[in-house]
């Protein structure tokens, strides 16, 4: 058998690849706990400049849990419980990974593969793709802490038309919404990823980091300490500052180190 989640490194670019394209990558509870095992790896990689998140095949990204193990991972509230934990951890590791995810989406992102989707940093789609999480189909709810980052990504009122509906939305509803930054036409999906994770990848990765820790932070209401307002300017003391601040006076290509 082969393996359902696919890991492979291409220079400062890791790339996770849900691997059951005969079950439109649905995901097992073991997947979720190895996503959690692989994206913790992937944040304490300091030679990472980007992380791409796909699905096999062009079907779908990943149309959420794998429901033939519902009767024995889900048949109750305290089973529900146990198998939420193990997708949260993974959903949290995702979410915590200090490196860019950019989420590429061709066909299918529904339920817990649209959850998956929210967490990351970007999401690139082809225009086939289709969104939604129709659970009210099955009597199930979105728990609370997977509904956050869908309500962070396009709003309360959004989050609502999608639960509430259950519809299956195109590509373009789904970037009005804000679920996708960006729509590829199928034929040109994959150069368009590589122009999108390249674009983060020639910029400093300490500096890439920051934005994102700083954009997570920031829709915390919580106030920004004083430590926190003074983490703005550690660049200032970075190699990576001179060295692009060098190459932009002499019209060169800055070459990153990452310190």
């Amino acid at each position: 058998m082969s393996d359902p989640i696919l890991v492979s490194r291409d220079g400062a670019v890791a790339r996770v690849v849900l691997n059951r394209p005969e079950k439109l990558n649905c995901i097992s509870t073991p997947m979720w706990e190895r996503l959690r095992e692989i994206f913790t790896a992937l944040d304490a990689d300091g030679d990472l400049r980007c992380v791409v998140l796909a699905g096999a095949g062009t079907r779908a990204f990943c149309v959420g849990a794998d429901i033939a193990e519902f009767s024995t991972t889900r048949a109750d509230a305290a089973q529900a419980r146990r198998y939420a934990a193990r997708a949260h951890g993974a959903l949290d590791a995702i979410a915590r990974c200090r490196h860019p995810v950019v989420c590429a989406i061709r066909g299918l992102c529904v339920g817990g593969g649209l959850e998956m989707a929210c967490v990351a940093d970007l999401r690139l789609c082809d225009a086939s793709a289709r969104f939604g999480i129709p659970v009210k189909r099955l009597g199930l709810v979105v728990a609370t802490a997977e509904m956050a980052p869908l309500i962070r990504l396009v709003g309360a009122a959004n989050a609502k038309e999608i639960l509430l509906t259950g519809d299956l939305f195109p590509a373009v509803d789904a970037q009005r919404m804000g679920l996708v930054n960006r729509i590829a036409a199928d034929p040109e999906f994959d150069a368009a990823l590589d122009r999108m994770v390249g674009a983060i990848v020639e910029g400093a990765p300490l500096v890439a980091r920051w934005h994102k820790a700083f954009a997570d932070r920031l829709v915390d209401p919580r106030p920004l300490t004083a430590a926190e307002h003074d983490e703005s300017y550690r660049c200032f003391d970075t190699e990576d500052f001179r060295i692009g601040a060098a190459a932009f006076l002499a019209k060169t290509h800055p070459v990153f180190k990452g310190r």
